[in-house]
């Protein structure tokens, strides 16, 4: 029974019961290519969780010690609030292989610690808290090793107070010290192998080579990106329409992106945040180039984007984002996968296309399979190159098709210009076969022009024909309208000359026997009786001439000599010859008639038939309007026309107004185009007002016009007084 309770007791409490009694034996043998001795993974360290200074020394019992490898350490040692604090501590002894060398200690974690090399304080990285200030985390950028005291043949021993926390970013949560700041060639597994190391002494030169070579080869690679970014950008913005240069110009900017975003990596103020920020938008980067280099592919063979193109692309992003958050590690599963199934499916577009591949899609061609051979190689040989290699590896998949299509658009330009030069020859031959037949086209064309010039002027010349029978169709018009009013007006004069007539000729025979009967003084009074008929003859016959001789000049042509007219005297008779025209029409109508002359006028120079015909005109409008509105059944309606003249400084105005229905907005415009007219077919041809128009321009006058619709118009003319 007592041996079982052994056994029990030796199998659950001997890792914590362990005492370290043995020291770890390294060789010269076990250095890197790095020129590093990888000490974290080496069996023999014992750990102790929680903290105290006496835990470095180098006697002390450690009853309670655990053992585990700096390798080992996990989530499961961190307190209520994230902190991992214990010390870790081995026994080194270096063989006689060594020689007298000065050795070195190289950390690389986040965590901040305190190193004791053989119970004394050889180095802090960062700071612990343990000396009362605040706890810093180490920003293990600048992986330079520190000098330690260790000799060959002796045995000496390592303490290292380790503080660190849990992330919370990636997920699922782990120590920070797990992510390293620059590139290490390592399965995905061994994240904490080069923690701590011993270094040669030319480990710090060989590390700041390194350093330089890596600034150099990512700035030079973010500069070839940037560069290629714009190129892209101004032939993209030049050709708005080629899509594939929008494509490998947002190409170029990933990679630019993605290659500045390393180069903070490498900055000495980069904390565990920032770093875990850039590794994530990295990791995002290259899944987004992996989605696009199918798009790229199929744009650049002139295929058609099809919908799983862009599903992938979408995927792509997805696996990007999820990776990045959850397993923060390029070399994983879901990112081996996308960048194989876009590998794939860039070759299915290039087999499907292979037929139709031409010119400079060869170039396209070219260094997609360049991006897939540069990344085989890298991933292959990752741990059998050197470090210069392996930058030059690491950037040319991201140049290389940016590249290729740089060469390719330099080849298409070339191609473009071969094919304007040819099209150009293909002109000139088709122009040279052309010139004659266009040579015979333009005698045919000139000979047509010359024939439709002749028919042109030709149909010029009746319309100037027709034009002038339509105007003189218009005066004839008019002028049957006055015929009943120049009636009216003639027979009055001719009345009194009749009556005259046979008085004068009774007072002619009474005159006869006065003087028979010897009553001369009788005689001589009935002949001046006479002599008064005679001169009321001779007043009413010089009238009915008037009439007559205006009646004339209103039907004959204008005859361009202005003449001293009484402009009051104009408007007043055809003011009356105006209504008795339309009353000898229409015996019902009756209309009051209005003048207000301005006797200071007197005579103005103008060509008085012309003047007379729009008068006229005006008037006949006027009247008109105002019997329309009469026959609309208004039993209170008065109609009135009125004319009158005044004299403005150097101008006589004209204003014949009525109180008809006012002429409407919307044709208010109109009324001075030829041929346009309010009134029904056959009672207008739409000329009056035109000509009417065109007369007082001719003048040096204007016309113009009031009206208020239901209230009435006036129209307005303005003449020049020319002495």
């Amino acid at each position: 029974m007592r041996l079982f309770l052994v056994i029990f007791i030796f199998i659950f409490t001997g890792k914590k019961s362990y005492a370290q009694d043995t020291s770890v034996l390294i060789s010269s043998s076990m250095f890197t290519i790095n020129n590093e001795i990888l000490i974290a993974p080496l069996e023999g360290w014992v750990f102790k969780k929680g903290h105290s200074t006496a835990w470095g020394n180098e006697k002390i019992d450690l009853t309670g010690w655990e053992k585990l490898k700096p390798t080992e350490l996990s989530t499961i040692s961190a307190d209520e609030n994230g902190r991992v604090e214990g010390w870790f501590r081995i026994k080194l002894k270096l063989d006689n292989s060594f020689g007298e060398l000065p050795f070195g200690f190289k950390y690389t974690g986040w965590a901040a610690i305190e190193l004791y090399v053989d119970g004394k304080l050889a180095e802090s990285f960062g700071n612990s808290g343990a000396n009362g200030k605040p706890y810093k985390e180490y920003q293990p950028v600048h992986r330079y090793a520190i000098p330690i005291p260790l000799e060959p043949g002796k045995e000496h021993l390592l303490a290292i107070h380790f503080v660190d926390y849990i992330s919370f970013f990636p997920l699922p949560r782990r120590i920070k010290s797990i992510t390293f700041p620059l590139p290490q060639k390592h399965k995905a597994g061994e994240y904490f192998n080069s923690l701590f190391s011993i270094t040669r002494p030319n480990y710090n030169s060989d590390f700041e080579n390194k350093l330089y070579l890596l600034l150099v080869f990512k700035s030079s690679n973010a500069a070839i990106c940037f560069i290629m970014t714009i190129l892209f950008w101004l032939l993209s913005y030049q050709n708005v329409k080629e899509i594939n240069l929008r494509l490998i110009t947002i190409f170029s900017i990933l990679g630019t992106i993605y290659s500045s975003l390393r180069l903070f990596w490498l900055s000495p103020s980069c904390t565990y945040d920032i770093y875990m920020v850039t590794q994530f938008l990295n990791n995002l980067l290259i899944a987004i180039i992996f989605g696009l280099i199918p798009l790229v592919i199929s744009q650049g063979l002139e295929q058609k984007r099809n919908f799983y193109l862009k599903l992938f692309l979408a995927l792509t992003i997805f696996t990007g984002i999820f990776c990045g958050i959850y397993i923060n590690y390029f070399l994983s599963f879901p990112f081996i996968t996308i960048s194989i199934i876009s590998m794939l499916m860039s070759c299915y577009l290039i087999f499907r296309a292979w037929k139709s591949i031409r010119g400079a899609q060869w170039a396209i061609i070219v260094g997609f399979f360049a991006l897939i051979l540069f990344s085989t190689i890298l991933l292959a040989f990752v741990n059998k190159i050197s470090f210069q290699s392996y930058l030059i590896l690491d950037s040319l998949p991201f140049i290389s098709l940016p590249f290729a299509y740089v060469v390719y658009v330099s080849m298409r330009f070339r191609e473009i210009i071969n094919e304007v030069k040819e099209n150009a020859s293909q002109l000139v031959l088709v122009s040279t076969e052309k010139k004659e037949l266009v040579d015979r086209q333009n005698e045919m064309l000139e000979s047509q022009v010359i024939e439709r010039t002749a028919e042109l002027n030709q149909s010029l010349l009746n319309i100037k024909a027709t034009q002038t029978q339509l105007i003189q169709s218009e005066k004839m018009a008019s002028l049957g309208e006055l015929t009943a009013g120049i009636a009216h007006e003639i027979q009055n004069p001719l009345n009194f000359v009749n009556n005259f007539s046979e008085v004068s000729a009774e007072l002619v025979d009474e005159m006869n026997v006065e003087m028979e009967k010897g009553n001369i003084e009788d005689a001589k009074q009935i002949s001046q009786d006479l002599k008064q008929n005679l001169e009321k003859i001779n007043h009413h016959g010089k009238r009915a001439g008037d009439i007559v001789k205006g009646m004339l000049q209103h039907s004959r042509s204008s005859s361009a000599v202005k003449e001293p007219t009484d402009i009051n005297a104009l408007c007043d008779e055809y003011l009356r010859l105006s209504y008795h025209g339309l009353r000898a029409k229409d015996k019902s109508f009756n209309a009051t008639m209005k003048t207000d002359f301005d006797p200071s006028i007197g005579n103005i120079n103008i060509i008085p038939q012309d003047i007379g015909r729009v008068i006229l005109n005006l008037l006949t409008n006027a009247f008109y309007v105002v019997d329309e509105k009469r026959k609309s059944g208004n039993g209170n309606y008065e109609p009135t026309v009125s004319v009158g003249t005044k004299r403005m400084w150097d101008k006589v105005e004209i204003r014949v107004t009525d109180n008809g229905n006012g002429i409407p907005q919307k044709v208010l415009d109109k009324i001075f185009q030829p041929f346009f007219t309010t009134k029904p077919t056959g009672q207008g041809t739409g000329l009056g007002l035109s000509l009417s128009y065109d007369i007082v321009k001719a003048h040096g006058g204007d016309v113009k016009v009031e009206t208020k619709e239901r209230g009435g118009s006036t129209f307005i003319i303005q003449l020049p007084v020319i002495n």
